[in-house]
């Protein structure tokens, strides 16, 4: 057995994290040009993003997803269950700065209302935009290929 053979099955997995998992919501309305999606800027950096979370006890993927968009930009969604519209990958950067590979799963989410308050009204701002427009404001290169290809919006 080699050295890199050693390293690779005994000591990268002992020191690689595992692949962390949230879930976003993609709220969307039908807008006077055609759909938008609505983005809130991140409470750390104030880059432009869809509101997501960690998976909530209690709750399925989509139904996290609803919460996470009601705390974070006070969505209060239209009748019918969100669907599942893709996933992502992007680097989250935990407490101590180091990044840690996280999957998202991407739920489409009709908006029937945006409330003026919300739990995190005073820390983010949010703003509806064309899927285009959308996919140029973030900065996660696989969330900028879901919003350029997403499939049409019911709702």
């Amino acid at each position: 057995m080699t050295w890199r053979s050693v390293f690779e099955a005994v000591v990268l997995p002992m020191v690689r994290r595992p692949r962390l998992f949230q879930v976003a919501a993609l709220c969307h309305r039908q807008g006077h040009a055609g759909p938008e999606v609505l983005l809130v800027t991140s409470r750390e950096t104030g880059r432009w993003v869809l509101p997501k979370g960690w998976p909530v006890r209690g709750l399925d993927a989509a139904g996290a997803a609803v919460e996470e968009a009601w705390e974070e930009a006070g969505v209060r969604p239209a009748p019918g269950r969100p669907r599942p519209v893709g996933r992502y990958r992007y680097a989250k950067r935990l407490k101590g700065g180091l990044p840690v590979e996280t999957e998202v799963a991407v739920f489409a989410v009709a908006v029937a209302k945006l409330a003026d308050t919300f739990p995190e009204v005073g820390s983010r701002e949010r703003r509806w935009m064309t899927p285009a427009k959308a996919a140029e404001a973030v900065d996660e290169p696989d969330l900028k290929t879901l919003l350029r290809a997403l499939p049409p919006l019911a709702g």
